[in-house]
């Protein structure tokens, strides 16, 4: 499978070392099997006059039952709980993989109204159902990224 990450440099040697740790999935290198969603991850860049690179990986999928993997296959309470421990800084699970649906900035809005308590979790998930899905496929533990993932090359935008 074909992986694409969106940034203002091509990363070669993706590392986890370098991402955040309140985000979607928790702290992890993200990825995509979207192009087309990995270059609006770049927009950002190119919106304040970097450069915009789209790195493109080979993934080795025969690989995957040797990691702890959790999918998630649509947007769920269980994706937004999973969300909302890992924008909290409060996520304690050990999964090398984490796969689902990206909180773009209309599902962000959403998971944000739930968050301050305006809407309960059963509006935010009917809310996030009509979204048109998208994933992301983050990889949480150095060894997955170094076993799983070859880099093939930048592509600027």
């Amino acid at each position: 499978m074909i992986l694409y990450h969106g940034s203002y440099t091509e990363v070669i040697r993706p590392d986890i070392l370098h991402s955040r740790r309140n985000v979607d999935f928790g702290q992890g290198f993200y990825t995509t099997p979207l192009r087309e969603q990995a270059e609006k991850w770049c927009k950002k860049f190119k919106d304040r006059g970097q450069d915009a690179v789209v790195s493109v990986y080979r993934f080795a999928e025969e690989k995957l039952k040797e990691y702890k993997i959790l999918k998630f296959e649509s947007y769920s309470e269980e994706w937004l709980d999973f969300i909302l421990n890992c924008r909290r800084g409060e996520d304690t699970s050990d999964y090398d993989i984490v796969m689902g649906g990206v909180a773009n900035d209309k599902v962000f809005n959403t998971v944000e109204l739930f968050f301050d308590g305006l809407i309960d979790k059963g509006e935010a998930i009917k809310r996030l159902r009509y979204e048109r899905p998208n994933m992301q496929i983050v990889f949480r533990t150095q060894k997955v990224i170094d076993a799983c993932l070859r880099f093939e090359r930048g592509e600027r935008l």
